[in-house]
């Protein structure tokens, strides 16, 4: 972590965690005790404490609500075999919560406080990780504009945020996916790169139209000929073609530059597959799926981690998938979490000691 800066801590009285069963609990409905806060103003960031969770007291005139200048982050804390906590790949977070903060004109949040006001938070809350497999403690770093003012300009004023959620498998089963051809996420120049939170406002929609068709989610396709895969719902998607494992790149901008993401391409060159970063559409797809080429689909994610699709519905067919006779998703999966709960070496140094 990074040099320790002062951070008054207000503790609670009594922990919410008593009596809590923290196994198998649904994501991102309950939280820990304690949350940290800061205001930015005048050009400097103040205030900053770590305080009992607890409702905020806002504006109707709020920025954010009127112009959506909000941003965020997804990050897990996991426990090792020695009950020691560790953060998966904290700074590469911090690196893309401020590109995103400058792509929505938003001030830069210092890396001091991003860095060890996370790890005191965890520190003090560190209770709260479940120690069951595939469980941990979600992290949420969050920022909103909190000018009170109706009028289309950069706020002035800004408030960080960082919360924290147990939770245990995100998608727990394997999925029906919806390739969607009609509405659209994100469009080169736009802020598809960015960790927005209108960029999953203006998702729900389509999300909600495939879930009416019996689906879990949609399959992202560019903005101009619906061709080209992007990304799938709150995922990055890797498609597993004979010994190649492609992925969409991120020059146009479209989508997230997923931390998972980075680590399952590190994961699959060292288990011996060819990583291609590059524009896959779905015609492709469907001559792979259709002489047995394509051997497996998958969604990475902080929040999904990897996450099995065994069906995808394209233009009225379905590719249907045996998920139980997969090789790389499982081992991925399996190897990941090693690493994470410290049953497997972390030759990357990818998990960060709370300290």
């Amino acid at each position: 972590m990074t040099a320790a800066i002062d951070i008054p801590i207000v503790p609670v009285s009594t922990s919410k965690l008593k009596g809590m069963n923290l196994e198998n609990l649904p994501f991102g409905k309950h939280f820990s005790d304690h949350m940290l806060e800061a205001d930015f103003s005048n050009g400097e960031w103040t205030n900053i404490s770590i305080k009992p969770f607890a409702p905020l007291s806002l504006s109707p005139s709020l920025a954010a609500l009127h112009y959506g200048q909000a941003i965020f982050e997804g990050i897990k804390a996991y426990k090792d075999q020695s009950n020691k906590p560790f953060i998966f790949r904290p700074h590469d977070n911090y690196l893309r919560f401020n590109s995103s903060a400058e792509r929505m004109q938003m001030p830069a949040v210092p890396e001091a406080l991003f860095m060890e006001g996370m790890n005191q938070l965890i520190k003090l809350d560190q209770d709260w990780i479940p120690s069951f497999p595939d469980h941990s403690l979600y992290i949420r770093p969050f920022m909103f504009s909190t000018d009170e003012l109706i009028g289309v300009r950069p706020s002035d004023t800004y408030k960080f945020m960082i919360i924290l959620s147990p939770t245990g498998p995100y998608y727990s089963a394997p999925m029906r996916i919806w390739v969607e051809e009609k509405y659209v996420r994100a469009v080169s120049g736009g802020v598809g790169y960015a960790k927005a939170a209108g960029n999953y406002g203006g998702a729900m929609y389509a999300t909600a139209q495939a879930k009416l068709k019996g689906f879990d989610q949609v399959l992202w396709t560019d903005p101009i000929e619906h061709k080209y895969v992007q990304e799938c719902g709150t995922m990055n998607v890797f498609f597993i073609i004979g010994n190649k494992a492609i992925t969409p790149g991120l020059e146009e901008g479209t989508i997230l530059s997923g931390v998972t993401r980075m680590s399952v391409m590190t994961l699959l060159t060292e288990m011996g597959l060819e990583v291609e970063e590059r524009n896959l559409g779905m015609d492709e797809v469907m001559i792979a799926y259709n002489n047995g080429t394509l051997r497996e689909v998958f969604g990475t994610g902080t929040a999904a981690t990897i996450s099995f699709i065994k069906e995808l519905c394209y233009k009225g067919d379905s590719l249907i998938f045996d998920t139980d006779s997969w090789t790389v998703a499982p081992k991925l999966k399996s190897d990941l979490l090693a690493i994470r709960e410290g049953r497997m070496p972390d030759t990357h140094s990818w998990m960060v000691p709370v300290s």
